[in-house]
């Protein structure tokens, strides 16, 4: 044996030893689940301070703890979450970068720019985390205080108001166009990088109105900085039983149903050990005492599945907003 291992070359180990490493990498050992070898990125397609990045934090917290490596957040805004994403897309499929992704450049952005750098193909769904619905909120200058005389005053304004979003392309934009399109009233959009800047320039009365999600509005509401008319799901939400979902205010409205979502995603090709372990942990997470407040806290739903579960409701948003885009006529380049 010792003279066998004599005429292996140094290089031929390492390449041995590599070879073992990825495959440790990749494949449970004995049946447990797969966990990294090395610092763990989160990367946030948004803005610190919204939705998003809330629940990235608390995964990384979680995930840090159960895996006993580093975990961090990195934000990475832009191009409604595009230039995020596209850096998961092409990060290596190790399961060390992780997207916590969003409706908006998860499904929306497929239809919305002509010029995508990544396809569906370029993710791989692991599992939702939580729903929510957008919410109508106004600034307090604006009169009206439901749906139907807040489209009254739209038509008054004739253009000249505003609405904030999240950033092009994102639930908050497409919800604002496709209010104002089923209303027959005009406003000015005003894009920006996550919900947080947006939501301090409502507060300020630099814009009017934005259909911001529920997760990140409540606290503003409940404090009276703004004030709320209505919710964009077809079901009411227990945080704010006073308000009405928006397609029950008015007959042109009856078909406005958007809720956002906010989940896990892994660079294509990543193995399905790495997957499964993800989910686990997304599922750990959900089902804490602690992170059940959070998210009741935050108005939102726990929404765990199972990758393959997930991914079919992901193709199934995709051909809802490619619906709703193109019915817009809503085409962007990603810049």
């Amino acid at each position: 044996m010792s003279h066998f291992l004599g005429r292996i070359s140094r290089r031929q180990v390492l390449a041995g030893g590599t070879a073992a490493a990825i495959f440790h990498a990749v494949s449970p050992a004995f049946g447990s689940p797969w966990r990294p070898t090395q610092q763990v990125r989160i990367v946030v397609p948004a803005a610190p301070g919204g939705g998003t990045d809330i629940l990235a934090r608390l995964l990384a917290d979680h995930l840090g703890r159960k895996w006993g490596q580093s975990v961090i957040v990195d934000n990475r805004s832009g191009a409604g979450g595009v230039i995020g994403s596209t850096e998961v897309a092409r990060a290596a499929p190790d399961g060390h970068t992780i997207l916590m992704g969003n409706i908006g450049a998860q499904s929306i952005a497929y239809s919305l720019y002509r010029n995508m750098p990544y396809g569906p193909d370029s993710l791989v769904p692991v599992s939702n985390v939580l729903l929510t619905p957008n919410v109508l909120v106004v600034h307090p200058s604006v009169p009206a205080r439901t749906v139907p005389e807040f489209v009254a005053w739209l038509k008054d304004q004739k253009g000249k108001a505003s609405f904030a979003s999240s950033g092009t392309g994102q639930s908050p934009h497409l919800a604002g166009a496709w209010f104002l399109q089923l209303t027959g009233t005009q406003a000015t959009h005003v894009p920006y990088r996550g919900a947080a800047p947006a939501l301090n320039d409502l507060v300020s009365g630099v814009t009017q109105f934005f259909f911001d999600n529920l997760t990140t509005s409540i606290e503003f509401i409940r404090s009276g900085k703004l004030r709320a008319l209505g919710l964009t799901s077809a079901q009411p939400n227990s945080s704010t039983p006073d308000l009405l979902p928006i397609r029950d205010t008015m007959p042109q409205l009856r078909e406005f149903d958007v809720s956002a979502w906010f989940a896990t995603f892994l660079p294509g090709k990543t193995p399905q050990p790495v997957v499964e372990a993800l989910n686990a942990e997304v599922k750990d997470l959900l089902a804490q005492d602690a992170m059940k407040e959070r998210v009741n806290q935050m108005a939102g739903l726990a929404a765990w599945s199972p990758p393959a579960e997930f991914a079919r409701f992901v193709h199934q948003q995709i051909g809802l907003w490619r619906s709703v885009i193109d019915r817009e006529g809503l085409k962007l380049e990603v810049n």
